[in-house]
């Protein structure tokens, strides 16, 4: 069979509705930043995003995955990724995760209960990949190639299955917003 590469940097193309919307709510959030801070903070504005957001967008550009012979390698965008043999691989799915929108991305489970999501391989409302069952079904195909039918072992659901952003929300807002009430009732303010 022929090797399988699914680079994040091909995949990272959003849908244009989605492009056009980013650059509208840039240029408003920085004429707002111009008009309260003035040029200066403006500036500090800016130069503060570009250095935080730059990173992290170079390492997810960077980040893929391969599928061969000797197993699937995973890389997060430093240095030369980490194969998973076929013989620790024990299930492979599809996650899917529903909020406004909802994303698809592949998932590996090794021998030991970690679970592995494949750079590249995923697809969402915003990063629309319309050969993405087809290229699911390839990485499928390699691993029923590559292991006993008897070393197949589907995953037990476990806590964190259950966990959405909605259930997460549910919680974690409504704690935060008690927290809040709690710090500006309880704790004495400064005279």
């Amino acid at each position: 069979m022929i090797e399988l590469n699914f680079r994040a940097m091909d995949r990272n193309r959003p849908a244009k509705s989605y492009v056009v919307l980013a650059l509208v709510v840039l240029v408003v959030e920085g004429f707002a930043a111009f008009v309260t801070l003035g040029a200066v903070g403006f500036s500090w504005l800016t130069g503060g995003s570009i250095a935080l957001l730059a990173p992290l967008l170079l390492l997810s550009s960077r980040s893929w995955s391969r599928v061969g012979a000797d197993g699937i390698t995973i890389c997060w965008g430093l240095g030369h990724g980490r194969t998973y043999p076929w013989r620790e691989i024990r299930w492979i799915d599809v996650r899917e995760t529903k909020g406004q929108g909802s994303s698809y991305a592949v998932r590996i489970f090794l021998e030991g209960g970690r679970r592995r999501s494949l750079p590249g391989l995923y697809r969402s409302d915003m990063h629309p990949a319309p050969d993405f069952d087809e290229q699911f079904q390839r990485v499928v195909n390699w691993w029923e190639l590559s292991t006993d039918q008897t070393a197949r072992v589907r995953p037990p659901k476990q806590f964190r299955d259950r966990l959405t952003p909605t259930v997460i929300g549910l919680v974690v807002v409504p704690g935060a917003v008690a927290l809040v009430a709690f710090v500006a009732l309880v704790v004495p303010a400064p005279h």
